[in-house]
């Protein structure tokens, strides 16, 4: 394409060259620089693109997208913007030839529950018979493709190209995890939402290279909402009103508990049989149903509430909402794996206290007979983390199985005596099994009726990471290999 038409009606400046000059790729990363491409210089949290200008040169680049003028020889195409990462947001539109205006998008930002909100809306989406992509912290997802991406929101290169590839694809709509991260750093610049969602918010990611402030991260994700068509507020949030208020949205809806929401909830109840554990709750306002899922946890009646009401809002009927959610399940995130209907397994990525220590508060809220959690921790990590898994497993499990998760570089033995420190705070129980899978089994073996087995830390996660190589793995096929085994072996 042209420079000139990839720039369009972005306010920028030609100080040398030709804007008329052909590109045929968009660089930011100088490692990845190619001839005939458009390096854009971004300032990262460790690195600044512009000093790598030269380089890019050197390596082939037609032109240099930058923020001030760089010492360039003259011939070399140099513009200069006000923002690379907004250029490049701009710029990756135009040349993946604006997916976003293809596809029907759906944004959801909140400090929990985007993923597991954004895979009831897919998987609602495709039960109504629509292709349906989805970007996220588990990478990015459409028809038989999965795409890792590393980071919950990627870099708008990134998601141009995947939006690009799901309308070619066929895909009619996507759901998007846009987190306060990508909006500070305009990952999402530029691209029009059909639907924002807000779940809820609290403190998180107040640091160094994050935000500086709580006021800073809330006004991060409230720019969302100014560039939707449409906005869904949960209204039991604290913080509610102020999203309400300064949204630019068409047109402002709410869900909740509260009287006033226009989709309400109540009668929520958690309920378990048969080794399934779930939530119920009953509609009125906007939808008048009673909802059903067959996962754990109150908070996943409120991310149902928001997955039911965007798409009814896209023109889903209700009984193929409430049929779709009944057999919804979230990878990684209490995801039930059916093997007994005696016990139930959880699989969970809660890898830090507080995760950990939400999701058993939630179990414990069922009335176990035991909980029983097979976990270990990551090697080469924090060892605080091990010392406070321990304890809050030691507090609230009546049993702990210590074993392999991603011991890297470390021995897993060494990891778990860690682990151990925090667990004798609380005298908590345990043994030690080494390899996963056993572990597991282990777990089998020895559950009860009415007993949950939980499963920490690995997730939706597809390998283990050993002395620097990584092995496929699956936490729900290692359930069932386990299952099998015990089975065989005329233990169970």
């Amino acid at each position: 394409m042209k420079l000139k038409d990839l720039l369009g009606d972005l306010d920028h400046k030609c100080i040398s060259g030709d804007i008329n000059t052909d590109v045929n790729d968009l660089i930011y990363d100088s490692r990845k620089v190619k001839k005939g491409c458009a390096f854009i210089c971004i300032s990262g949290a460790v690195t600044d693109g512009h000093m790598y200008a030269s380089e890019a040169v050197n390596a082939g680049a037609a032109a240099i997208i930058a923020e001030h003028p760089l010492t360039l020889p003259d011939d070399v195409v140099q513009i200069i913007v006000g923002s690379c990462r907004t250029a490049l947001a701009h710029m990756s539109s135009v040349y993946f030839k604006n997916p976003a205006k293809q596809l029907k998008l759906i944004g959801i930002t909140g400090t929990k529950g985007k993923t597991s909100t954004s895979y009831m809306i897919k998987d609602i989406i495709e039960k109504a018979g629509h292709h349906c992509g989805l970007i996220g912290t588990v990478g990015a997802f459409w028809k038989d493709n999965k795409v890792k991406t590393g980071l919950t929101t990627p870099e708008s290169y990134v998601i141009h190209s995947l939006l690009r590839q799901m309308a070619d694809d066929g895909c009619e709509y996507a759901v998007m995890e846009v987190s306060s991260q990508a909006i500070m750093l305009d990952r999402t610049a530029g691209i029009e939402f059909d639907i924002a969602i807000f779940m809820n918010f609290s403190p998180d990611h107040i640091g160094k290279g994050e935000h500086s402030s709580l006021e800073e991260y809330r006004k991060c994700k409230e720019r969302l909402f100014k560039q939707a068509k449409i906005g869904i507020f949960n209204a039991d949030d604290e913080v509610c009103d102020i999203f309400v208020r300064n949204s630019s949205c068409e047109k402002n809806y709410t869900f909740g508990s509260l009287e006033e929401a226009d989709l309400r909830m109540k009668d929520i109840k958690q309920w378990s049989s048969k080794g399934v554990l779930g939530v119920s709750y009953t509609m009125s306002g906007m939808i008048d149903a009673d909802a059903v899922l067959e996962i754990p946890g109150r908070f996943n009646a409120y991310n149902s509430m928001a997955a039911v009401f965007a798409c009814h809002l896209i023109g889903i009927d209700t009984e193929t909402i409430l049929n779709a959610l009944r057999h919804v399940r979230i990878p990684g995130r209490v995801e039930l794996v059916s093997i007994s209907d005696k016990f139930s397994v959880i699989i969970d990525y809660a890898h830090n206290e507080v995760s950990t220590r939400s999701v058993l508060n939630t179990l414990r809220e069922y009335d176990p007979a035991h909980i029983i959690c097979v976990y270990g921790a990551g090697g080469n990590r924090s060892k605080l983390r091990r010392y406070d898994m321990g304890e809050v497993t030691g507090e609230l499990a009546d049993f702990s199985v210590l074993t392999c998760d991603n011991p890297r570089n470390e021995e897993v033995s060494a990891i778990n005596d860690d682990i151990k420190v925090g667990l004798a705070k609380h005298n908590g129980k345990y043994t030690e099994i080494e390899d996963r899978v056993e572990a597991i089994a282990y777990a089998i073996r020895h559950a009860k009726e009415g007993d949950i087995i939980l499963l920490l830390g690995k997730g939706h996660e597809d390998y283990m990471e050993i002395k620097g190589v990584k092995y496929p793995y699956s936490e729900r096929e290692a359930v069932i290999k386990a299952y099998e085994l015990e089975k065989e072996s005329g233990k169970i």
